[in-house]
Formats: C-alpha cells, sequence, structure tokens
C-alpha cells in the first residue's frame, strides 16, 4: 500500500491504476489514455478483503464484481448488490472487475455508483498525505469525474446494516445484455410497525452525466407507500433528471422510462420491506 501511494504521489496525474483493467485497458487501447505510469494493485494485501457483521459490510476496492452475486455475506449485508450484479457486463468481465475499479471510473451508466449512493454507502480514501471518508452521494461529480484527488486510492466500502423493515429494488433497460444501461433505477425503502414510510432513498442512473439521488422522495415519509404515491413519486424523480440525448436514446425516451423504471423498483422495495 505504501509503495502504491508513494507512486500516485510522485506521478500524480501521470499514473493510472490498474485494477481489474475492465475499464482502463480498453481506454489504453483506444489511446484515450496514456499514462507515463501503470501502478498495479493486484498484489496490495488486504485490498480485496469482505467483511461482514451486525455492524455493516465493508468491500476492499479490489472485491471481484462476480463477487457480489455468490458471497452470501454480500447477499445478507446488501442483497441490492446481489440483485444488481448479473446485470454489471458479462461473467468474463465481473471475474476481473472490480467494485472500487467501477466506483473510481464513475461511468453514468454503471449500476454500482448507483446501488452505493442507494444504500448509503460510505466510501475510504487514502494518500501518501492523509486518510479521509467520503459519502457515497457526494462521490460522484459528474461524467467519469469523482472526488478522488490525483494521489488518492480508494481502499474500502463502508455499508451500514440494513435497516429492519427495509427491502430493494433494481431494474434497468439495455438493449442487449451485457450492455450499458439507457436508463436504470435502484432504490431502498423501509417502513415503521404502522406500515409508514420512514426511509426511502431512489437513484436514477444512465440518463445524465451520473447518478442522480431523487428528491422526490421526501414526499414518501410519514405516509403508507400506496402504489398511486410511488408511480406519482417516480414522475417527479424523472422530471428531476438532465436527461441527455444520443445516438440510442432520446433525453424524453429516458426521461419516460425513468419514470416507469423509478415506480417498479419503489413498488418492489415497499412490498420487500412490508414482508421483512
Amino acid at each position: 500500500m505504501d509503495e502504491a501511494l508513494d507512486l500516485l504521489a510522485r506521478h500524480g496525474e501521470d499514473a493510472k491504476l490498474l485494477a481489474g483493467g475492465q475499464s482502463l485497458v480498453p481506454m489504453m487501447n483506444m489511446r484515450l489514455v496514456r499514462p507515463a505510469v501503470v501502478v498495479d494493485l493486484n498484489r496490495v494485501a488486504a485490498l480485496d478483503a469482505v467483511h461482514g457483521d451486525a455492524g455493516g459490510l465493508r468491500l476492499g476496492a479490489l472485491v471481484r464484481q462476480h463477487a457480489l452475486e455468490r458471497d452470501g455475506r454480500i447477499a445478507a449485508a446488501a442483497p441490492l448488490l446481489a440483485e444488481a450484479a448479473p446485470l454489471i457486463g458479462h461473467l468474463q468481465t465481473r471475474a476481473r472487475g472490480t467494485v472500487g475499479g467501477s466506483l473510481a471510473h464513475a461511468d453514468p451508466a454503471a449500476e454500482l455508483p448507483a446501488c452505493m449512493i442507494a444504500l448509503d454507502a460510505v466510501f475510504h480514501l487514502r494518500s501518501a498525505r492523509a486518510a479521509r471518508s467520503v459519502p457515497a452521494h457526494e462521490f460522484f461529480r459528474g461524467l467519469l469525474a469523482t472526488a478522488l484527488g490525483p494521489d488518492e486510492l480508494l481502499t474500502e466500502i463502508e455499508l451500514p446494516a440494513p435497516a429492519p423493515h427495509a427491502g430493494h429494488g433494481f431494474a434497468e433497460v439495455a438493449r442487449r445484455h451485457g450492455d450499458f444501461a439507457l436508463v436504470g433505477a435502484c432504490a431502498v425503502l423501509a417502513v415503521d410497525q404502522a406500515g409508514a414510510c420512514r426511509h426511502a432513498r431512489l437513484v436514477i442512473f444512465g440518463a445524465g452525466d451520473g447518478p442522480h439521488l431523487a428528491r422526490a422522495t421526501a414526499a414518501l415519509l410519514g405516509a403508507a407507500p400506496a402504489p398511486a404515491r410511488l408511480a406519482e413519486v417516480g414522475r417527479a424523480a424523472a422530471e428531476e433528471i438532465d436527461a441527455r440525448a444520443d445516438l440510442h436514446a432520446t433525453a424524453a425516451y429516458r426521461r419516460r422510462v425513468a419514470a416507469g423504471l423509478a415506480a417498479r423498483v419503489l413498488t418492489a422495495a415497499a412490498a420487500r420491506a412490508k414482508a421483512a
């Protein structure tokens, strides 16, 4: 770890970190990035550790993405990650791709950044100078942009323990399985013993320059999550998005699909919360 951080301190923006290589290597092949130094993290001890207990879940940045769908500790502590994982690329890429690599790359269509925001994760960063922690919703700054400094390394992701009577939902639309999502949404919702919503987080991804934490879920708090209310919140959340247009979809299409997906994941989360 110290050697890796020293290399980042000395080379700064001229250095790139190699974890799974599923984003960096294609970008180097296409000459989109041409680093002077590549720092291979794969033999840095403890960066691939998984720790789960009653207090929550801690994932090292080098945990492979396929572990999210196969490790029972992760499924028990963060079932949203287990549900989203099979939709991350293909099995071959998940076998090499890392959790931290996807988060640091910050592709707007990636599933993991959105899930981490929905789960209220905290990212632990280190440099040769200091260590600091950043909430997931503050980490992503825009298209392929994060709070990471040029000399910093994402070392660990910390997720709180699931709340009682909580549920989750995840859905996305892609042209083919394994393609980047045109639009996606995920949600975490918890109810009290009377069935009223006491916590709700909805994140829409793939539609804009980064994952969007919806403000509209504030309307759910304190009331039973009825289907009509969930659909209304989904539509309101979609209107918050600064949707982009490209050769795959128009901005209007993305907002329309986002509204439907948002209602779907909120409905799934509410049903699981009631059954918990």
